[in-house]
């Protein structure tokens, strides 16, 4: 679609940017073909306030308001404020630059609701009456939310030199955008103490700059980012001094035209709208490719028919449609149609606005004229608007609205003080106000209202008489219209005018006024009330009559109300003593009508007789009354602990020495552990005797306790604390006693602890024994030990013997556990056993400089002989210890060394039977480097390299080898080949032109060799020529004799575990296979699998014998030769007493 045409901007609209073109400077002006960076917004006239240009004095503050209509906009308007081009302020605030936002919804901005959008989506006109109609009751319920300002604030503190400037404030809304520039100077002053820690600029030295020969021409910079490429942005930003890049980037994209596409029937379309005054003439044009063909023109879908009114003309390939005389309903949308392509336009229609052509004019008038404001306007028919005081005037029994052609009246009936203000009247196109002045009438008063003051039940009349006979008025008392009723009677005869009050009561007294009706004027006068004073005084609820029981230490107020008129004073004493109004804790606070008697906290001085005497002229009144002050009683005394239990104890104490003028009604207990400050109570109700006993309390721990005595007042302080006393009794019997061995004067016992040992805890035990059928126990121990073993000596050999065991603690004996069987005082006969742990029962591994410590239990009775071998010959390196006890002993090295690797041999005996088993203890270490290693081959990007295992293994098998390589110029070493199990490797994807060296480490379970070796030639890739000549065909003879490249290895298995041995051979042509045990060829024998994977040789046998371990062989035979690998193996039991164990794995 082509692009839309703007409508005509109103005269106002454009005087107003024709001034903002003129106050902005010329280098803030956009091309006509420019957008506004931030989207395709155009320029409108959104600030109803501009920032100004100013000059500010160094270390001042200063701040710029903006303000934002946004009665058009559909969101918040986004403001930014800017320093020269790019500088973007909002992320400078803080303490130097401050920004504050407020709105005001109130604003009288006038809000222009628009019906583009409906003139679209309607068809019809009746249609589009209705959608009009229907969004103008929602303007009316929305506009005072719609009618905001937003009022934007940038504050500078304290400027300095480097603040000086150019600045611009951008307001951006979706499609609309509007910017202003403003210009600050700063001229000399103190610089402030802070502008340092601010401004780093103004420190800068001044640099004079050097004067350029020839003035550079203004380049527009956009026009160059528009022709260039993407990856010269960054430089032509520098160049430019452009620094938000990422701005940059976006106003780019935002500049991108898109081109219309192109129409086969249109060579120019309609404009998007057209815009005409009402009563004007409109015309619309389209240009076509081909100029006999036939064009239809539609309004709101329909057809239009040529007429007066629509005109069609056709001029060679250009096609008008021209409107005559422009009405609302001429407010549609229109359609061209050439074929099947169509072309869209709208026509606004615009209203002329109503003007007053006849102003209000002021008026003047007295209370009760009628009041009429009249006005003309520029066309009959026309809607206005009345308004006073912001509230809009309506038709109702107030006011009446007419209508007569172009003249419009205000008519106000009656018009009275309230209506005096300033009426306005409003059109869509002007407003003009006038002011109402209303004056009162005034009444001559001949006889005014006289104050009176009146006793109880006499009559009361107040009287006045004015200028006019007419007029009538209202009585008021208090400012509150007095109704006629029983007592009062209101009367008007003539100029005077009465009120009567027959049997005055209190109530009555008070300020009376006449108020004449329609005159603004009162006349007022007061009634007196005249009453003897009098004391109500009501002490029913205090016991006996007139006396009053106050708790020590609790305020009294007594609240006496008094009545009389007028006010009596009133004297309060105590006995012949006057007590003072005074400040004070016995004081009296005096009101109108009450009298209050404080003691702040009360004291027993301040029981006594007290009266109080209220006087006026009409008499006086005395009353009479007693006070009594009771307190709560003392604490009770000597509170002491009679006896305890497991868990309980007796507690007595002593009454208090005063009970507080109130009878004791009983006691409060509470405890607490020693130490503690948590009170814990123990009865709730109270407890009338002095002897409690406290119960549910620790075993063993101490307890004080504390008394409060309770009577009708409260709660008495608390007692002193009782001395400290402790809950305990004795254990329970120890459990379990049993025999753990016995020879032939001695018994080994052993028992379990009590089950309920208490808080006592247990001292020891005691161990007691006698023969059995017998009573007469014999302790065997004088003083109680800890354990819970003990070996009872020196008892007879050959009897039988009970034992018991009691526990000791502070509270006594428990109760005995006593066996229930004898037992004979004999020596016990055990074989000797080694217990060999399951960790031993393979080769033990450790590394070099790593701590050995084995514990290896054993049993045996009488306790047998232990005796350490290693390889056969008695253990004398002093480097290993040994600890024996009765029933293990210890094998342990600090630091391990690969001398101490070996069969270590361990045997318990007793008399002629003899135990043993072996241990066998490895100690492995890193490798040492491989040796001779060479580079044997070169080809392409290839290079081989051959080396021989190291001398020194480590003590362990060797498991792999690590390849690295570095070529002379960069003498960085990088990996080729990790854990490569071969001596022999191919190093691959080699430089052209490079020469390598090699290196290669040893690896075991240790680790890599701390050494390496380096390879003794290097690798030369050489360049290959430029023409290849292909060298002749030689076949590389494949033969070779059998050669293991792998060996067998001894193994050690457990019986009935099936095992495997393996190894690796080399041969062309294929070799053939024979496994021998003990130089026998194994034949089809089904215990044995044989496989041959690639050169990789295996022999399983599964589950093997004692007979199955021996001497294995492996022999490879081809035409060319043959050799031979061998191995052992060996098969150990599970039921033997000698232990051999071979490796598992690595203990760490």
């Amino acid at each position: 679609m082509p692009e839309a045409k703007k409508p005509e901007a109103k005269p106002e609209e454009i005087a107003a940017k024709t001034d903002k073109a003129a106050a902005a400077p010329a280098d803030t002006e956009l091309p006509d073909d420019e957008t506004v960076p931030g989207g395709q917004s155009e320029l409108t006239g959104l600030f109803v306030e501009r920032p100004e240009s100013t000059t500010v004095i160094k270390g001042k503050n200063v701040t710029f308001v903006a303000k934002v209509d946004s009665s058009d906009l559909l969101r918040k308007p986004n403001m930014k404020w800017l320093k020269g081009k790019w500088l973007d302020l909002g992320s400078k605030a803080g303490k130097h630059v401050q920004f504050k936002e407020t709105y005001d919804r109130n604003s009288k901005v006038c809000v222009c609701v628009t019906v583009f959008t409906f003139s679209q989506i309607c068809t019809s006109e009746s249609l589009l009456y209705i959608c009009v109609t229907l969004l103008c009751v929602v303007y009316v319920f929305l506009s005072p939310y719609l009618n905001q300002v937003y009022t934007y604030e940038m504050s500078i503190i304290k400027v300095v030199e480097g603040d000086a400037g150019g600045y611009r404030c951008e307001a951006t809304s979706k499609d609309k955008c509007d910017s202003c520039t403003f210009e600050v100077t700063v001229e000399g002053g103190s610089l402030p103490e802070d502008a340092g820690d601010l401004d780093f600029s103004a420190l800068l030295k001044k640099r004079e700059k050097k004067a350029r020969d020839e003035p550079k021409e203004e380049v527009d910079v956009w026009e160059i980012l528009k022709d260039a490429k993407p990856c010269d942005y960054e430089k032509i930003a520098f160049d430019y001094g452009i620094t938000d890049l990422r701005g940059l980037l976006k106003r780019l994209k935002k500049m991108k035209k898109v081109e219309p596409k192109k129409s086969d029937a249109f060579l120019k379309k309609l404009e998007q709208c057209y815009s005409v005054d009402k009563g004007k003439r409109t015309q619309m044009h389209v240009e076509l490719h081909d100029p006999n063909v036939q064009v239809k023109w539609l309004k709101n879908g329909v057809e239009i028919k040529p007429s007066a009114k629509y005109v069609f003309e056709c001029v060679g390939n250009k096609r008008t449609l021209t409107i005559n005389k422009s009405n609302l309903s001429d407010d549609a949308a229109y359609e061209c149609v050439v074929g099947e392509e169509k072309s869209f336009t709208e026509v606004f229609v615009k209203e002329p606005p109503v003007t007053i052509t006849k102003l209000l004019d002021d008026v003047h008038v007295v209370v009760g004229e009628k009041v009429e404001f009249e006005c003309e306007v520029s066309e009959e028919g026309a809607n206005v608007k009345w308004m006073k005081d912001g509230v809009e005037l309506t038709k109702d029994g107030k006011y009446r609205i007419k209508k007569d052609g172009k003249k419009h009246t205000l008519v106000i009936n009656e018009a009275t003080i309230e209506d005096i203000g300033m009426y306005y009247v409003y059109t869509n196109g002007g407003e003009s106000k006038g002011e109402l002045e209303v004056e009162a009438k005034e009444l001559e008063v001949l006889q005014s209202i006289a104050d009176l003051s009146v006793k109880a039940c006499e009559q009361a009349m107040f009287k006045c008489e004015v200028s006019d006979e007419k007029v009538v008025g209202k009585w008021f008392k208090d400012g509150v219209e007095v109704k006629p009723g029983n007592r009062i009677k209101m009367s008007h005869i003539g100029r005077i005018h009465k009120l009567t009050i027959d049997d005055v009561k209190p109530q009555d007294e008070g300020n009376y006024t006449f108020v004449p009706e329609g005159y603004a004027l009162s006349l007022s006068a007061k009634l007196n009330f005249i009453d003897p004073p009098k004391i109500h005084l009501d002490t029913s609820s205090t016991g006996s009559k007139n006396t009053i029981v106050v708790v020590a230490g609790n305020k009294l107020r007594l609240d006496v109300e008094i009545t009389g008129e007028p006010v009596p004073t009133v004297c309060w004493m105590k006995g012949d003593t006057v007590i003072s109004e005074a400040e004070g804790r016995v004081r009296v606070e005096t009101r109108t009508t009450l009298s209050s008697f404080v003691i702040e906290g009360a004291e027993r001085p301040d029981e006594g007789q007290y009266s109080i005497i209220v006087t006026n002229p009409a008499g006086e009144d005395r009353a009479e009354l007693n006070v009594k002050i009771v307190d709560v009683p003392n604490p009770p005394e000597n509170v002491r602990c009679m006896g305890v239990g497991e868990d309980t104890a007796t507690i007595t104490w002593d009454p208090p020495k005063f009970d507080g003028g109130a009878p004791i009604k009983g006691y409060l207990m509470e405890r607490k552990k020693q130490g503690s400050s948590r009170w814990t109570k123990l009865n709730f109700e109270v407890f009338e005797s002095t002897t409690y006993e406290a119960k549910k309390m620790i075993e063993g721990v101490f307890y004080e306790m504390r008394v409060f005595a309770v009577n009708g007042i409260g709660i008495s302080q608390p007692s002193g604390n009782s001395k400290p006393f402790m809950p305990i009794a004795p254990t329970s019997e120890p459990t379990r006693l049993t025999v753990e061995d016995v020879t032939d004067s001695t018994c080994a016992l052993k028992w379990r602890p009590p089950e309920r040992v208490g808080a006592g805890g247990v001292d020891g035990y005691i161990i007691e024994w006698c023969k059995e059928g017998e009573d007469n126990w014999v302790e065997a121990n004088k003083e109680p030990v800890d354990k819970n073993t003990y070996r009872v000596k020196g008892l007879p050999t050959g009897e039988k013997l009970l034992f018991r065991v009691v526990a000791m603690n502070i509270a006594g004996r428990s109760p005995p556990c006593t066996m229930k069987q004898s037992v004979i005082i004999r020596e016990i006969m055990e074989n000797p056993k080694i217990r060999l742990p399951r960790q031993l029962r393979t080769k033990f591994i450790r590394k070099v400089g790593e701590k050995i410590n084995l514990v290896i239990p054993f049993q045996g009775k009488p306790r047998p002989v232990v005796n350490w071998l290693k390889d056969g010959e008695p253990l004398e390196n002093k480097s290993v210890g040994i600890r024996t006890s009765d029933f293990d002993t210890i094998l342990f090295i600090r630091s391990a060394e690969r001398d101490h690797s070996g069969t270590y041999t361990l045997s318990v005996q007793i008399d002629n039977m003899q135990d043993k088993a072996d241990i066998h203890i490895q100690i492995v270490d890193k490798p040492g480097p491989p040796i001779n290693v060479m580079v044997t081959d070169v080809w392409g990007f290839n290079a081989a390299l051959e080396w021989k295992p190291p001398k020194d293994t480590g003590n362990t098998d060797i498991i792999g080898y690590t390849i690295q390589k570095a070529d002379k110029k960069t003498q960085g070493w990088f990996t080729v080949y990790e854990h490569n199990r071969r001596p022999s490797c191919t190093a691959s994807d080699l430089v052209m032109g490079n020469e390598y060296s090699f290196r290669v480490f040893s690896e075991n379970i240790c680790g890599l060799s701390d050494e390496v070796a380096f390879s003794k030639n290097t690798a030369i890739i050489g360049k290959t020529d430029l023409e290849y000549n292909k060298p002749a065909f030689k076949e590389k003879d494949m033969s070779s004799s059998p050669k293991f490249t792998a060996p067998l290895v001894d193994r050690v298995v457990v019986a009935g575990y099936s095992t495997a041995i393996s190894c690796a051979v080399r041969a062309y042509p294929k070799a053939k296979i024979v496994w021998m045990k003990n130089k026998m060829i194994i034949g089809e024998d089904p215990k044995f699998l044989m496989q041959n994977n690639q050169g990789v040789l295996t022999l399983n046998i599964r589950k093997p014998g004692q007979f199955d371990g021996g001497k294995y062989s492996c022999k490879a035979i081809n035409d060319l030769g043959e050799d031979e690998v061998e191995c052992r193996l060996e098969v150990r039991g599970t039921g033997s007493h000698t232990h051999t164990h071979t490796l598992s794995r690595i203990h760490t």
